[in-house]
């Protein structure tokens, strides 16, 4: 039996929490219950404590409570903290060390994982000061699930729905229980190739690295041996996770080769098409050019994907590639999915509409693999690793 800490926030979602209980003491957790002012205007403590079957916690100054120093031992107590509904108030307060009520008290004594599911408007979701408090959370270890696209309350359509109470328990078990990829090993490319023109030019894109980074931290959190071969990126490297880089894409191609075998090969690198079939070994000067234009000559790179996925030796039991394009999305990705031979396409568009993908923290995807299409929306990258990865557990487990 687990011990988990909810904490109930003052949003309309609060409600939802109480079909959250079931769902964990069904699964034989005990459940602690911690409501904000907010939250207790939307539902009732009785409710909470009828289906917890424990005591509700409100206040900061109880008597009783902490006469035992209470907002230590609640945050103490539990193996798992849960925010859900988490506002953007309570995710500004933890993200900035608040500490004015018994919620943001017991989370800034808190040492313990908390994993939170967002709840707002839309227009709070993606403000600049919640963006910035989310990133911060999540570079200090918190999880997160959702939101989810749909509509609110307000009427408002967009980002800001609280996960399905199925996400966030099953978030909760895979936090709760030994990571269900124990025992795999996993291969991870991400970031850009670079390819040399001369010394001091290449040609290579825009790339950042984060949505290939944040799939080898989930699968090194699920459990998974996992193996991260990078190209020149500027984000920190995931702990506990191994760490290979590379600058072409043909030391990449050396680099998976030599990792095998693995259980899992996702490829969210950008790999360059093509490389310079003679570079300099010096920087090319202007002035010893015969015409105003350079002409360069190309040989195309090998496709790592398609000979990772194609390979009769040494095969992972599941291939994930990703394909990015400016158009024809579905079409492009189905294509590839069948060229290369893999098992899933994670499709995502170079642009979504508000913004690129490169270097952002979002990601707007599409999951493809030879029988099902799934939009999984507008999500940080975090997430779509985390989506992933239960997707990897789950075919893992039926195959069993």
């Amino acid at each position: 039996m687990k011990n988990i800490l909810l904490i109930i926030t003052g949003g309309i979602a609060a409600y939802r929490s109480l079909d959250l209980i079931r769902e964990l003491k069904r699964d034989g957790n005990n459940v602690t219950c911690l409501m904000t002012k907010g939250a207790c205007e939307f539902v009732q403590p009785i409710s909470f404590a009828t289906l917890s079957k424990n005591k509700v916690y409100t206040e900061l100054f109880d008597l009783n409570s902490e006469s035992e120093i209470g907002h230590i031992n609640l945050s103490r107590n539990a193996d798992l903290i849960v925010i859900a509904p988490a506002t953007a108030n309570i995710i500004s307060k933890v993200a900035n060390g608040v500490a004015d009520d018994l919620a943001s008290t017991v989370m800034l004594a808190s040492n313990k994982p908390v994993l939170i599911a967002p709840s707002m408007n839309v227009k709070m979701w993606e403000n600049e000061n919640t963006v910035k408090n989310v990133l911060k959370l999540k570079e200090r270890g918190f999880y997160f699930v959702g939101p989810n696209e749909g509509e609110m309350a307000c009427g408002e359509i967009g980002y800001g729905k609280m996960a399905s109470i199925t996400e966030i328990n099953d978030e909760i078990k895979y936090l709760l229980e030994p990571g269900p990829l124990i025992g795999k090993k996993a291969l991870v490319t991400s970031g850009p190739t670079l390819e040399k023109i001369d010394p001091v030019r290449y040609i290579s894109n825009q790339s950042s690295g984060k949505q290939g980074h944040a799939i080898a931290k989930a699968l090194k959190r699920f459990g998974a041996d996992t193996t991260l071969i990078s190209g020149p990126v500027n984000i920190k490297d995931p702990e506990d996770v191994k760490v290979i880089k590379i600058q072409s894409a043909e030391e990449m191609l050396q680099a998976c080769r030599k990792s095998l075998p693995v259980d899992i090969a996702i490829f969210a690198a950008a790999v360059s098409d093509w490389r310079v079939s003679d570079p300099s070994n010096k920087k090319i000067k202007k002035k010893e050019q015969k015409h105003d234009f350079l002409t360069i000559n190309f040989s195309q790179n090998k496709d790592i994907l398609k000979e990772i996925s194609s390979s009769s030796n040494n095969r992972p039991k599941i291939v994930i590639g990703f394909s990015l394009e400016t158009e024809n999305l579905i079409d492009s990705a189905k294509s590839k999915l069948k060229d290369k031979s893999c098992d899933w396409i994670i499709a995502n568009e170079h642009f979504n509409g508000k913004e690129s993908v490169f270097n952002s923290e979002m990601n707007s995807v599409k999951f493809i693999d030879k029988d099902s299409f799934e939009d999984w929306g507008y999500q940080t990258k975090d997430n779509v690793a985390d989506k992933i990865c239960l997707k990897i557990s789950k075919f893992f487990n039926e195959a069993a």
